[in-house]
């Protein structure tokens, strides 16, 4: 098992043998030197391997498996060169992560041309010099209709990302042939597991070429997901960013956790929301209706925020993600599922709104700050009857933060640890509008605050 090293100055993409043409696209973009993961899992997904990746949320998984993908697909004399129907399928749990994975490999593609297959339908091909084509990336999802996906397939897609559900109908519609894939990717394995799509996912995995190459990037590995990688892989080598996820919720972030009384609870969140030096902050709800109305609740006192969940319609949630990486709004609410697709490095604080479910959720939700070399805040807010739960979590991750004390909005304690004044209240501004919001808003209602 090849484990990451510290304490080095990070190599460039070049000395690990990636294509100049993919260098230069992510050279562009001012990317130089690889994280942990790309250094060890790129030579070796160079060479055709099967591998598994454990690495936490914000370590540069994406790359670590989109760099070689590319460049397989690109130039690998292995791998039959491309005649626009997929040679990689990348397959991911919603359709936020859909989006964006397709977008950071559509990036690093930007130099990256195949030659035209002069047998494709309607396809000329000029006698005095070769035609060459863009390579093609491809992100197919629900909640949309299939017309515009469809049309980019029979124009000749190279590698394909997918949620499970919507790659199976295109599959089952006879609209998407996935017999020519020779690399398979399964992206955070261990939320499709806890989805439900296990069965979805093996199924996907049949219709490809049994000879491919298969990839499992996971934050933890419970043992459906082992069971799985002895299925459908073939000697994979076992990669980690972190000895463990316990380590990762220690190194760059800091934690905090209160006892916070639920009547109290959105003063707290208002407040800690005015902490000096905050930026972008992620709020974490248990449920779509709570995001909702955490949310509106948070733009009635002048917050700049937007939501993600899953009552929302696909276009008013990208609505929602855009503005909040252009920086139009600096609070996003999302439930666990659809916070998957907020890919920023530079997240400064995440808040759990309420205990999450488990130690495996908890360190995904605080990965999605401390990322990239940069430094973050990890609050959670505790009720008081869920003591016991987050007390399991803190001894499963050994994070020293048991009995967390019991603070109120207005606690000295509680101004003090945020650096807030003593005249600080909730409201920071006039009514605004949730960002995206147009399809699911919580019933109106008037907060409970403290003002």
């Amino acid at each position: 098992m090849a484990r990451a090293a510290k304490d080095k100055t990070p190599p460039t993409f070049a000395s690990l043998g990636v294509a100049a043409e993919i260098v230069d696209a992510l050279s562009g973009a001012g990317i130089e030197r690889a994280f942990a993961i790309q250094e060890y899992a790129i030579p070796i997904a160079l060479k055709g391997q099967d591998l598994i990746g454990q690495a936490r949320t914000g370590m540069g998984k994406t790359f670590g498996f989109g760099i070689p993908v590319l460049d397989r697909v690109f130039d690998d004399a292995t791998v039959t060169a491309p005649d626009g129907s997929p040679r990689a399928l990348i397959v991911v749990p919603t359709r936020e992560l859909c989006l964006q994975v397709t977008d950071d490999l559509a990036l690093a593609a930007k130099h990256l041309r195949v030659p035209v297959d002069p047998t494709s339908p309607g396809t000329f091909v000029a006698p005095t010099r070769p035609q060459t084509r863009q390579l093609e990336v491809l992100a197919t999802y629900g909640g949309v209709g299939f017309d515009k996906q469809t049309t980019a397939i029979e124009r000749g897609v190279d590698v394909i990302v997918g949620t499970p559900g919507r790659l199976l109908d295109l599959c089952r519609q006879e609209l998407l042939d996935l017999s020519g894939v020779e690399i398979a990717v399964l992206d955070e394995a261990d939320e499709m597991l806890a989805q439900g799509f296990l069965e979805d996912v093996q199924k996907l995995l049949s219709l490809t070429n049994p000879q491919r190459q298969t990839m499992v990037f996971s934050a933890t590995m419970p043992g459906p997901i082992v069971a799985l990688t002895r299925t459908f892989m073939n000697h994979p080598v076992m990669v980690q960013a972190d000895s463990a996820a316990t380590e990762a919720t220690h190194t760059t972030t800091t934690q905090i956790a209160f006892q916070s009384h639920k009547m109290d609870r959105l003063s707290a969140l208002a407040r800690i929301l005015q902490t000096p030096g905050r930026g972008r902050s992620i709020v974490f709800a248990r449920t779509k209706r709570q995001a909702a109305t955490i949310a509106e609740d948070l733009a009635s006192l002048g917050f700049a925020v937007g939501a993600v969940h899953g009552d929302m319609k696909q276009p008013d949630r990208e609505i929602s993600l855009k503005e909040f990486r252009d920086g139009t709004v600096d609070v996003m609410v999302a439930t666990d599922v659809a916070a998957r697709g907020i890919d920023i490095d530079d997240v400064t604080h995440v808040i759990n709104y309420q205990v999450p479910d488990d130690e495996r959720t908890y360190v995904h939700r605080i990965g999605r700050t401390g990322r990239a070399g940069h430094t973050g805040t990890a609050i959670s807010l505790i009720g008081w009857d869920e003591v016991n739960r987050w007390n399991a979590i803190s001894d499963l991750l050994d994070l020293g933060l048991n009995d967390p004390p019991q603070w109120f909005s207005s606690s000295p304690e509680f101004l003090e640890r945020f650096g807030l004044a003593e005249s600080v209240t909730d409201r920071v501004g006039p009514r605004r509008r949730v960002k995206g919001a147009a399809s699911a808003t919580a019933p109106a209602r008037k907060p409970r605050t403290r003002r």
